[in-house]
């Protein structure tokens, strides 16, 4: 069977922005399970198990070898992962690009880019081979991986190629049209996998699910939670779909949704690429997680992030301490803007490369059960037990004592002092609490749910930062440093924060036909202060 790889208009505008690294390393990404030659193709079942095993990885891109890290740094790590409140890089050299929203293109451009050029054509090809037909199974995984791969990319840019990649000449869909495409392809993938009776021919090469969990039947919880995840996304922009598909999610009859905590759907046995940057010294704890997680006295902590070394040296530039911050737990302030190094010595993360990589958790759904209840859309659970019910799953994943303290706490968030300089301290944004308040309004209901799904999801960056979007939870801090309209048309308001990443900057001369029809399905300018389409401004209830 020869490779139906289509390199059509779509693939080759993708192409054109010369990001070659991350296409040179690409036969590598192959070569590590394989690459999808005519002579692998000849043995049982590999037409389905290459792409498979390949596309499981474009999802948080990760080619499993080291000196790659760097393509996940510039997808996600200096991106979402920032936005988010997660995570910010205390290299000097990077504070005057995307943490003061002066956003640098070539960052920026790289999930496109590489999930164009490297991701869908494999996707493509597998819906081409695997037809509902004549191999259902892999029809449904397909499907579930493709929606799994593009929402975030949807949720960085809005409008996207998805259902009209690979034609020629195509048109991009706005993102309204997207997310309706997604619902389409999970509900087909749902009952693909309801109705399989076969053996499973793929645990060799699944990677998303626990040991002992790779069947249908999982993958089918995960379809349906990814259902759920996208519902409440659409919540404040189209609630009677938002309703229905979450309904359809949480329909028993439908196969379940993710409920415990050893159902962590992520990318098992791989390289985690966090952990690679933070090896370089370029990962620490955001300003913002610290206000939070130090104010609740959240015993999950010491799993998410590592005290800070504290003290003067040269690598930092010798700048003195306010204070002493050996042995605290410290974050730095996103747009500081500061041009040195000096906060190489407070909290990194704790993630290395030996830890999964987490793409969803049972956790996460609870929240989302929560948030469902909460809007009326399901009445099996009230929104306080599913909400505890997320914090206890949490807490079981990261092996953390102390929920039920934790439960019953009123603790708020605290406020941020800066160990260098006074004016980048910060007062807490929120007087919220992990104690649930049934007499609370639905908006503070709902700014408790989001704050504690956010601490839940660490540290899984592009989820945090589309929920933060949409919901506006937690309150994160503001940049110190506004640069935005140091490039030209690319205004982004300190209050309302970044909203968006623009698309790749050269289709406007090497592609204008694509690059003005993406703009004209976005709905508004083509920089970071445009909102998306579920991106409402404010919580409809």
């Amino acid at each position: 069977m020869k490779n139906k790889f289509k390199f059509t208009t779509a693939l080759l505008m993708s192409g054109i922005l010369g990001f070659s690294a991350c296409t040179d390393s690409f036969k590598d990404f192959n070569a590590t399970n394989g690459a999808y030659t005519d002579e692998l193709q000849k043995y049982d079942n590999q037409t389905n198990l290459v792409p498979f095993a390949t596309i499981q990885k474009g999802i948080i891109y990760q080619t499993g070898i080291e000196g790659t890290d760097w393509q996940y740094q510039v997808m996600q790590n200096l991106a979402a992962d920032m936005y988010a409140g997660y995570f910010h890089d205390m290299n000097g050299s990077f504070n005057d690009k995307n943490s003061t929203y002066k956003l640098n293109d070539g960052w920026t451009s790289a999930m496109w880019t590489t999930t164009y050029s490297q991701c869908m054509p494999i996707i493509l090809n597998s819906e081409e081979l695997n037809t509902e037909k004549e191999f259902p199974l892999f029809n449904a995984l397909t499907k579930i991986l493709k929606v799994t791969t593009m929402h975030r990319v949807s949720d960085y840019y809005g409008p996207i190629l998805y259902r009209n990649f690979g034609k020629t000449n195509a048109a991009p869909e706005s993102q309204e049209q997207v997310y309706k495409n997604f619902f389409e392809d999970l509900a087909s993938a749902v009952t693909l996998l309801k109705n399989y009776k076969g053996a499973e021919t793929f645990a060799e090469s699944d990677i998303m699910m626990p040991a002992g969990k790779r069947t249908h039947t999982q993958w089918l919880k995960f379809a349906n939670s990814l259902r759920l995840r996208l519902a409440m996304r659409i919540s404040n922009v189209n609630p009677t779909l938002a309703a229905q598909e979450a309904k359809a999610a949480l329909d028993p009859d439908n196969g379940g949704v993710l409920e415990k905590a050893n159902e962590t759907v992520g990318q098992y046995g791989i390289r985690n690429p966090l952990g690679g940057v933070s090896a370089w010294s370029e990962v620490y704890m955001n300003a913002s997680m610290e206000s939070f997680i130090t104010g609740y006295k959240d015993p999950r902590l010491e799993a998410y992030y590592v005290k800070a070394v504290g003290g003067s040296n040269e690598a930092q530039g010798n700048i003195p301490e306010l204070s002493p911050i050996a042995g605290k737990f410290k974050g730095v302030r996103q747009g500081s803007g500061v041009p040195d190094n000096r906060y190489i010595n407070h909290s990194a993360t704790s993630i290395t490369i030996g830890h999964k990589i987490i793409i969803m958790t049972a956790a996460e759904v609870w929240f989302l059960r929560a948030e469902a209840a909460l809007r009326g859309y399901v009445t099996d659970k009230t929104a306080k037990e599913c909400y505890e019910e997320g914090v206890k799953t949490s807490f079981s994943q990261w092996g953390t004592a102390g929920v039920d303290d934790y439960l019953q706490s009123n603790a708020t968030p605290s406020k941020y002092v800066d160990a260098f300089n006074a004016a980048f301290d910060a007062e807490p944004t929120t007087t919220i609490t992990p104690k649930w308040d049934e007499a609370a309004t639905n908006e503070q209901k709902l700014e408790r749910i989001i704050t504690q799904k956010w601490l839940a999801i660490y540290p899984e960056g592009c989820e945090a930062w589309a929920e933060q979007r949409r919901t506006g939870y937690p309150k994160l801090f503001k940049v110190v440093v506004n640069n935005s309209d140091k490039v030209a048309g690319q205004k982004i308001d300190t209050d309302i924060m970044i909203r968006r990443i623009f698309f790749p900057q050269s289709y406007k001369t090497d592609n204008a036909t694509l690059y003005n029809a993406l703009v004209s399905a976005l709905g508004g300018a083509d920089n970071g202060g445009t909102r998306l389409w579920w991106d409402a401004g404010k919580n409809n209830f």
